[in-house]
């Protein structure tokens, strides 16, 4: 792509964000308009307006769309796969029923956030939370005339709080690398806040959320099979394909976290073979090839058969793929024209004390353009200065390490593709989204900054 200047000042750039972002609802929610299309014009008129050159316009539409594919569409399309062989299998409503006979119906909710808080160390995000979504549509199911986010809330918000603060996700070790924070101490820190972080922010909000606004168990992973087979997979067999995918991304994570402190060689063939495994994709392939053995053709489904199974599952999510991809071209357009930058300046010069100065720089550009990822390593480029200028104690730097990525979730909306995948994978509109998931990362951002306050100030005491 070509260079070019943004000439434009801070507030029109911020009025063409607000201006895009409003058209986007009024499209979407008043007139009907279809999410994908919706996006794509919205951000072709915004490239135009924010002073985009036409020379690269096409490049910066399918760059911001192409790049949010790449992440999200092999890990929902091989999610899917997995979630229909265990839906088909009966292994979901074995599972289901397994849970709800420990736990009990009032306490499905936690438990399932309990399991994502599990799962979610090592995985990332999108991955987790679709592997898991089968599993909680059938304990919904089982549960009859309840909402689905009143169990779908507890889950995601347990994968968001997991990816968000804890090591070795990749925003607060980019962070901990910027502000040269021992990853070790992030990683306690993290631990410490997760569990009070995710109780209020995620299962109390879908308790909340779950007996206010009735939403039903979507068919996402395909239609619900009416003869359920009479030879449904044992609970553990479930349980071992749920721990496969997070065992294998553990040899990818421990492997790099090893080599990085000198352990093993990371020139290594070994190394790289078994890191190459545990990359979430690799991992997530290699579970659908064991699920495909272990319940179908083990169970006594022939090849055919397995093979339309597989193909049903991608049907439904296509639209889930395609409009998560959109929703990134519209972050990617207001990150190339500028925003984000613009915001970071204007506030990086408010004299703020350095922990609040990085969540609220972390916020403004997480508004602006959508990417949690993009915010949290600018603010932290921002903020390094004077972080590796002060007299802070390791403590104190790794609270400054996770009040910036808390500032990177703050209140997700249209312009960032996790909004819409979590919209559409739970069968919500915009509106129902907006009131649900947004408020849940704000909630989210918000208490994991006080927590972390907490700790800074603590920490100053020592």
């Amino acid at each position: 792509m070509e260079d070019w200047t943004q000439t434009l000042g801070t507030g029109p750039l911020l009025s063409i964000a607000v201006g895009a972002i409003a058209l986007i609802l009024l499209l979407i929610i008043r007139f009907k308009v279809h999410a994908f299309i919706t996006l794509i014009v919205v951000s072709t008129l915004t490239a135009v307006v924010a002073g985009v050159p036409l020379s690269v316009l096409s490049e910066t539409l399918t760059d911001g769309f192409g790049a949010t594919l790449a992440s999200v569409a092999i890990l929902v399309a091989l999610g899917a796969m997995l979630g229909r062989l265990v839906e088909h299998s009966g292994g979901a409503k074995a599972l289901a029923e397994a849970l709800i006979s420990r736990f009990g119906e009032r306490r499905a909710p936690f438990a399932l956030g309990i399991a994502s808080l599990i799962l979610g160390f090592p995985m990332f995000f999108d991955a987790g939370l679709v592997m898991m979504l089968p599993i909680v549509f059938a304990v919904a199911r089982r549960v009859t005339g309840k909402s689905v986010l009143l169990f779908g809330l507890p889950t995601a918000a347990a994968f968001s709080v997991m990816h968000v603060f804890l090591p070795p996700h990749p925003g607060p070790v980019a962070a901990s690398e910027l502000y040269e924070a021992n990853l070790g101490i992030v990683l306690l820190v993290g631990l410490i806040i997760a569990y009070p972080l995710w109780y209020v922010a995620g299962y109390l909000w879908g308790l909340f959320v779950g007996k206010r606004l009735m939403v039903p168990v979507p068919t996402i992973f395909g239609e619900i099979d009416d003869d359920q087979p009479t030879n449904p997979p044992r609970v553990s067999t479930i349980v071992f394909l749920l721990l496969l995918p997070m065992t294998l991304i553990l040899f990818n994570t421990g492997l790099n976290s090893l080599t990085s402190v000198g352990v093993f060689d990371g020139e290594s063939t070994w190394v790289q073979a078994l890191s190459f495994l545990g990359t979430t994709m690799m991992a997530l392939l290699i579970t659908v090839i064991v699920a495909t053995i272990v319940l179908g053709y083990r169970r006594g489904e022939s090849g055919t058969a397995l093979e339309k199974l597989l193909d049903s599952a991608l049907g439904p999510v296509c639209s889930v793929i395609l409009i998560t991809g959109a929703g990134g071209m519209f972050g990617g357009v207001l990150r190339a024209s500028g925003i984000g930058d613009a915001l970071a300046d204007s506030l990086s010069d408010l004299g703020l004390p350095v922990i609040a100065a990085a969540y609220l720089i972390a916020v403004a550009i997480r508004l602006a353009q959508g990417s949690a990822t993009v915010a949290l390593v600018t603010a932290a480029g921002l903020a390094a200065p004077a972080v590796l200028a002060g007299d802070f104690n390791s403590i104190q730097v790794a609270a400054i390490v996770l009040a910036t990525a808390a500032g990177s979730v703050f209140a997700g909306h249209v312009n960032d593709s996790g909004f819409w995948l979590v919209g559409r994978l739970m069968g919500m509109d915009v509106k129902e989204t907006l009131k649900t998931w947004t408020v849940q990362q704000a909630l989210q951002s918000m208490l994991g900054f006080l927590l972390v306050v907490v700790v800074y100030l603590a920490a100053s005491l020592l």
